[in-house]
């Protein structure tokens, strides 16, 4: 049940409620620090949207300054991020937007997506599971429960890419790299190479290899190349 205080969320605030979601399905303490760097703002900006998220209804704030979403937050929350998703595989899919593409261009689109048209949509794509990068789509964790992070992966043993987390997505020039090098869901990859000490990684993608930071491979997972074929 929506708290009667919430109403409607701006914009701005959805694009708050989907991060902290993001965070909170991942296990991660959500603070200010942590928004102000996923969203890109200052932190006072993010103190003040905060101050008034909490006055609205949608978070809750404890003692030691975690933040954690509220029943009408997480429905918010949900809301937005399935409608997020929908459109990427709308975008994807029917109208052949380049997949590095997808999550800017559905940030444009997902505010103003009424619920009716999201079901359309829905059927349109054929109520999946995950969104063009492999990400859950609320509801449908279980989706990728058992995929392995690409830096827990075995060197030399060949998997499948199966997921591009969202963190990554918030970085257009990043996502056309990794399309660029066909580090895409569904792609045939090996870890080579891992070296700590350098912060990198070496893949063989596409027959090609290709080093990557350590925090871009922590946005990857991949499923055994056996079952993704399955």
């Amino acid at each position: 049940m929506t708290d009667s205080r919430a109403g409607k969320p701006t914009p701005a605030v959805e694009n708050y409620l989907a991060a902290i979601y993001i965070m909170e399905r991942d296990g991660e303490t959500v603070i200010g620090r942590k928004l102000a760097d996923w969203l890109g703002v200052s932190a006072p900006t993010v103190t003040i949207t905060v101050k008034r998220m909490i006055e609205s209804g949608w978070v809750e704030m404890a003692a030691d300054k975690t933040i954690s979403l509220t029943q009408a937050g997480r429905e918010a929350a949900i809301s937005v991020i399935r409608r997020h998703m929908l459109v990427e595989l709308l975008l994807a899919r029917i109208l052949g937007v380049p997949w590095s593409q997808v999550h800017e261009e559905a940030d444009r689109i997902e505010h103003s997506l009424s619920a009716e048209t999201a079901a359309r949509v829905a059927r349109v794509v054929d109520y999946p599971d995950v969104c063009p990068h492999g990400n859950p789509i609320p509801g449908h964790e279980e989706a990728t429960a058992d995929l392995t992070p690409l830096l827990q992966a075995k060197l030399g043993v060949e998997y499948t890419l199966a997921r591009v987390h969202e963190e990554a997505e918030r970085n257009s020039e990043l996502m056309a790299f990794l399309e660029r090098h066909h580090l895409v869901p569904g792609t045939r990859i090996r870890l080579l190479e891992l070296m700590p000490v350098n912060e990198t990684v070496t893949v063989e993608s596409a027959g090609n290899e290709v080093v990557l930071g350590l925090s871009v491979a922590r946005c990857l997972w991949v499923s055994s190349a056996e079952k993704r074929a399955a």
